[in-house]
């Protein structure tokens, strides 16, 4: 299917694969191009989460091309993008999950950066249904749990008075590979319902009682497209791009809220404060007010505190500085929440403690 996205997702990837250096520039001086040893591009590697692939995949295009330096982003997960960073076989990883104490203790310092906001969309298929459809957490943790299977149960149909629901299976579809979406999704079962607390619980891979598994948000995607009486969990910009009806979710505040760019920053309010210190780990899930969709969170970068390659480094820090500070308009049209102000100084501080290079040189956002 053609779209924008992908078509940057690819552009990245043919860049990266075109090379242009060798990747082991000079250290780069402030204000300069990061520019290779040959008068090459540097080339940067990272793997990780789909959740944000499709604003990752415009900023590294669009920056790439005005300032030479090529990013090949693999979209494999966030399991995968914390086991390939760990193992030092990319530059950078990205999670919508945080690291465990575990996972952590085996790159020591790394730093867990968020970079946007995202809402993880409840989508479903139900020809002939008019009305969006609306569900609380307890009822939307039974459909995942496998005790409610028909789609005319009464729990659904006390969420949707006045409203004909057929009396057919529900045909649940979630994540097969290790997925921060499926932390996300699954945190916020665990807050709202204690049976599923207690067992599935949270995870990037959980027991599912049953159900579809598909591969990246994008495998979802496509098989709740394709099946009639499903429903799954996705990002939203690949649910707006699939053109998938989205569930209203019952808030805090007792209203259903639909996701969007809007509801997902309001699940962000306040919290600045409580990420002061820069551990940027707080859960956005089931927050309070009234415009608040209830699914939502920030996806990480997971960087390693020191780079051997002073020109990675800094081409690195220039590109993230400069997504976070001028990358919130594709940001918005791809559906994500830039961070809040506050919070985007507290990550521009963190990103500005990578160092480089056998002296440990600090390595600075151009300016």
């Amino acid at each position: 299917m053609k779209n924008s996205w992908r078509g940057a997702l690819a552009l990245a990837a043919f860049l990266a694969a075109c090379g242009g250096g060798d990747g082991k520039a000079p250290d780069a001086k402030d204000g300069a191009p990061a520019r290779g040893a040959a008068g090459g591009s540097v080339s940067l590697t990272g793997a990780g989460a789909t959740f944000p692939a499709p604003v990752y995949s415009k900023w590294f295009s669009d920056y790439g091309q005005a300032h030479g330096v090529q990013v090949n982003y693999q979209s494999i997960g966030s399991g995968g993008g914390i086991q390939q960073v760990t193992a030092g076989t990319v530059d950078f990883g990205a999670s919508d999950a945080p690291m465990s104490a575990e996972e952590e203790a085996k790159v020591p310092g790394i730093l867990q950066l968020p970079t946007v906001l995202g809402a993880v969309a409840v989508t479903y298929n139900l020809p002939g249904l008019q009305q969006p459809l609306k569900l609380s957490g307890p009822v939307l943790a039974s459909i995942f749990a496998g005790k409610v299977t028909k789609w005319n149960d009464p729990a659904i149909a006390a969420d949707n008075p006045g409203v004909s629901l057929p009396a057919t299976n529900i045909a649940v579809v979630h994540r097969s590979d290790g997925s921060g979406t499926t932390f996300v999704f699954t945190d916020y079962l665990a807050k709202v319902s204690p049976e599923w607390k207690a067992g599935p619980g949270t995870g990037k891979s959980v027991n599912w009682p049953g159900g579809l598994g598909a591969k990246g948000n994008e495998g979802v995607a496509g098989a709740v497209k394709q099946t009639a009486g499903s429903i799954g969990y996705v990002e939203l910009a690949y649910a707006m791009q699939n053109q998938l009806s989205m569930a209203a979710l019952k808030n805090q505040s007792g209203a259903y809220v639909s996701p969007t760019v809007d509801a997902t920053a309001a699940a962000a309010a306040g919290v600045a404060e409580r990420v002061a210190n820069g551990d940027f780990r707080v859960s956005l899930n089931d927050a309070a007010g009234a415009a608040t969709y209830p699914i939502a969170t920030w996806t990480y970068l997971l960087v390693p505190p020191h780079w051997n390659d002073c020109g990675k480094a800094q081409a690195f820090v220039n590109l993230v500085d400069w997504a976070l500070t001028q990358g919130a308009d594709a940001a918005r049209q791809l559906h994500y929440a830039p961070l809040p102000d506050q919070v985007r100084e507290g990550v521009r501080q963190k990103l500005g403690t990578v160092t480089c290079g056998p002296n440990n040189q600090a390595v600075k956002p151009a300016a």
